[in-house]
């Protein structure tokens, strides 16, 4: 876990692209699993930059948005807070198929967009440190 805070971010980027290729393939469920990968990396990013510390083993968004006091623009918290949602539900499925009715193609992208949005403001958030 020593990486450097540009590993951090490039990880970010491999996995939202992963994220958008498995939403191509209909592969909802993992497409937002990996979109709420991609994000808690490039938090962890920040994290890192910001403090100079390695960022704790959490998957909560949301821990990190308020321990590195963000004020992410728009509705941008409230897309983070559902990702962060829908963190548990993807990586621990109680019932895989019910999940994979409820995560529709349009839900999916919709996760993603709002991923890809939070990558770049935490990029342009990262740049500026």
């Amino acid at each position: 876990m020593a990486r450097s805070p540009e590993e951090w971010l490039r990880q970010a980027r491999h996995e939202m692209r992963s994220a958008l290729y498995l939403l191509g393939g209909r592969r909802n469920v993992h497409a937002v699993f990996m979109c709420h990968l991609a994000v808690e990396k490039a938090l962890k990013a920040l994290y890192h930059k910001k403090t100079g510390a390695v960022p704790p083993k959490h998957h909560n968004l949301l821990y990190f948005v308020q321990h590195l006091s963000l004020d992410p623009p728009g509705d941008l918290l409230l897309a983070l807070g559902k990702l962060n949602r829908m963190s548990i539900v993807t990586r621990y499925p109680d019932d895989l198929r019910k999940l994979q009715r409820t995560i529709t193609a349009a839900r999916a992208a919709e996760f993603v967009r709002a991923g890809q949005e939070a990558l770049r403001w935490l990029r342009r958030t990262f740049s500026a440190l």
